[in-house]
């Protein structure tokens, strides 16, 4: 679920102005969110607690206020950026609807599975529609058919000029923020605890962080073979349209018209898989926080979420309805965009709660920081705050 909008445009938009030579910045932000992820896993397997009832337990009341407040407004925000990433994707795959009104059918969609399917029914489908945008997306990269050396230096840590802010952008943007937490609850329902269960947590990170960097990598390849040169990608659906009829003129010119046509739409059928798995998962995993959050606030510790209570349920609704009055901005890409910067905001509290919490054995004993996790959520710390400043001055 961390792969969606931010992804697909950070990628594309560095994919088309520097080419392959940014691919290294999508291996690192992966890394950095897995051992992030795993940060959080680890305390939940040591303490039996989710993260955010270990913030509530042993840190103090500003940052629990903090949080809160940041919960509801990044949200709304990050709900209405989804809604229109659904929205430009499923236009620019059949423009029978307008943008606003395919957002509105899939967060409707979104809201009616996660309301009325049980967990498993819900990761199912996110696994169809994950396992169909990696396949469409890798073919499309295949049958586009980019440069071989080019894709091999672009694994060489480089960073050609101007590229700064796309190199942030693409760093943040790779597998997900807040979103991060949800994975506590659903380990949950999955009957994961204890540190026995670490290393098929860690198995599951991988394959997960992995799958999203071959995303990442496989979103930038197509931008930079069809669009590369620095020519830049036009705003909201007409960008991915441009990249789709790109990619149908590469594959035309090596496969003949019919192959270029069908290779044109698996490539938006799987844009359009990403940003709708992306919704799915925050539908469904949001509402967790928030009804786990005001538990922990309670005093209520270890308490399993109910699905089907009143704030579980209530977070659901004010995911998928208030927030369409966002669509009426007729901004879509600009609402993605603020949806990015909320995501970034996140991460260096994240990475900065972790350091503190399992660093100390006497909560996560044998489960504390080694040397490679430490190491990590410094390097994570650092560089998602250089990120969320960096986002901060760019959209103001």
């Amino acid at each position: 679920t961390g792969v969606g909008a931010g992804d697909l445009l950070a990628a594309m938009l560095a994919g088309a102005d520097f080419g392959t030579a940014l691919m290294w910045v999508v291996v690192v932000g992966a890394v950095l969110k897995l051992g992030l992820n795993e940060g959080v896993a680890r305390w939940q397997l040591a303490t039996g607690t989710t993260l955010l009832e270990g913030w509530c337990r042993h840190l103090g009341w500003p940052l629990k206020a903090y949080f809160f407040v940041y919960l509801v407004l990044w949200s709304f925000i990050v709900a209405g950026g989804l809604m229109s990433a659904c929205g430009v994707a499923a236009h620019a795959l059949w423009p029978i609807f307008s943008i606003r009104t395919w957002s509105i059918i899939h967060s409707s969609a979104a809201l009616a599975l996660v309301a009325l399917g049980r967990y498993t029914v819900v990761e199912n489908v996110m696994k169809a529609l994950i396992g169909l945008m990696t396949v469409t997306l890798l073919l499309s990269v295949v049958m586009v058919g980019p440069d071989l050396m080019s894709v091999l230096r672009g694994f060489a840590p480089t960073l050609p000029k101007g590229s700064a802010a796309a190199t942030l952008s693409l760093m943040g943007g790779v597998g997900g923020s807040v979103t991060l937490l949800a994975y506590g609850y659903w380990i949950r329902e999955k009957g994961w605890k204890g540190a026995g269960s670490l290393s098929g947590v860690r198995i599951d990170l991988t394959v997960g962080y992995v799958l999203t960097g071959l995303f990442g990598i496989a979103m930038l390849l197509l931008a930079a073979a069809v669009l590369g040169g620095g020519a830049g990608m036009p705003p909201g659906s007409e960008g991915l349209v441009a990249c789709g009829d790109a990619v149908r003129v590469a594959t035309t010119d090596r496969f003949g018209a019919s192959a270029g046509g069908v290779v044109a739409m698996i490539f938006l059928i799987g844009v359009w898989g990403a940003v709708f798995t992306s919704t799915l998962g925050v539908w469904n995993g949001v509402p967790y926080l928030f009804a786990d959050y005001l538990d922990a606030l309670r005093g209520r510790f270890d308490a399993v979420v109910d699905t089907g209570g009143i704030a579980y349920r209530g977070y659901l609704f004010y995911l998928a309805v208030p927030p369409m009055v966002l669509l009426f901005l007729d901004r879509p890409m600009w609402v993605i965009k603020v949806y990015t910067l909320t995501c970034g905001l996140f991460m260096p509290l994240l990475a900065a709660t972790l350091l503190w919490l399992n660093s100390r054995r006497k909560l996560v004993g044998e489960l504390r920081n080694g040397l490679v996790a430490t190491a990590t959520l410094v390097m994570a710390l650092f560089l998602f705050a250089v990120i969320a400043g960096r986002q901060l001055i760019d959209l103001l």
